[in-house]
């Protein structure tokens, strides 16, 4: 009797998820799918070159030539997703020196750690927007050099007006506003973006307090120890 040998099969793929069309006059909610499916790309892997238009459609559940009346290519996804991330920075931003009171000092700290801890709970989202893990390659159908200017200028907005509301109130001291803020933000960025790469850096607990308070110079006026 001949022996037969049973081959073991590959299990199949998982299928794609499928979803709902949309009702007359809900286009723009595909779009923001779409949206949402890059951002959960980068949050999974860490990485844009997982997010191709095949793995936003398969996501998404939808085919991929349905993509193009919303997003010419990857590029301009890619551009929308750094949009919404620097607007819900700046969204998260405002709501803290909102909640901060009128002390300029505590605004201006409060900006400072919100924008670390940002970091902190989006590290794929922070190097995609931050970091220089994408980049565009300007064409005809690419963000322009005025697009990619805008971005952060909201938030940059908020650190700006922090620092000249503790200048105007003497706490701190400052002969260029806008170019203090600027160097403050590059101090913030390098902390965040070492503590996403360096995760196993033995970080003081204290890390943040460090590189702030130097930095805006409120360690100057913490009052004397007797």
């Amino acid at each position: 009797m001949k022996r037969t040998t049973s081959v073991a099969q590959p299990a199949p793929a998982k299928p794609a998820r499928v979803r709902t069309p949309n009702r007359r006059g809900e286009g723009g909610r595909l779009r923001e799918e779409i949206i949402d499916a890059a951002v959960a790309l980068l949050d999974e892997t860490g990485g844009r070159h997982a997010v191709t238009l095949r793995s936003i459609a398969r996501r998404v559940g939808i085919a991929t030539p349905s993509i193009y009346p919303h997003f010419p290519d990857q590029s301009a996804i890619m551009m929308a997703v750094l949009q919404r991330e620097f607007a819900d920075l700046e969204a998260v931003l405002r709501a803290a020196v909102d909640q901060a009171g009128d002390d300029p000092r505590r605004r201006l700290l409060v900006v400072c750690e919100t924008y670390l801890d940002f970091a902190v709970r989006h590290p794929q989202r922070y190097r995609t927007t931050f970091g220089g893990l994408w980049t565009p390659a300007l064409g005809d159908n690419s963000p322009t050099g005025t697009d990619l200017a805008m971005l952060g200028a909201g938030s940059m907005l908020i650190l700006v007006e922090a620092l000249g509301d503790c200048v105007a109130a003497g706490v701190v001291t400052s002969a260029d506003v806008p170019a203090d803020a600027t160097a403050l933000w590059a101090g913030l960025h390098g902390l965040a973006h070492q503590r996403i790469v360096s995760p196993s850096y033995p970080w003081p607990a204290d890390i943040s307090e460090r590189v702030i308070l130097p930095l805006t110079g409120l360690n100057t006026i913490q009052p004397a120890h007797s």
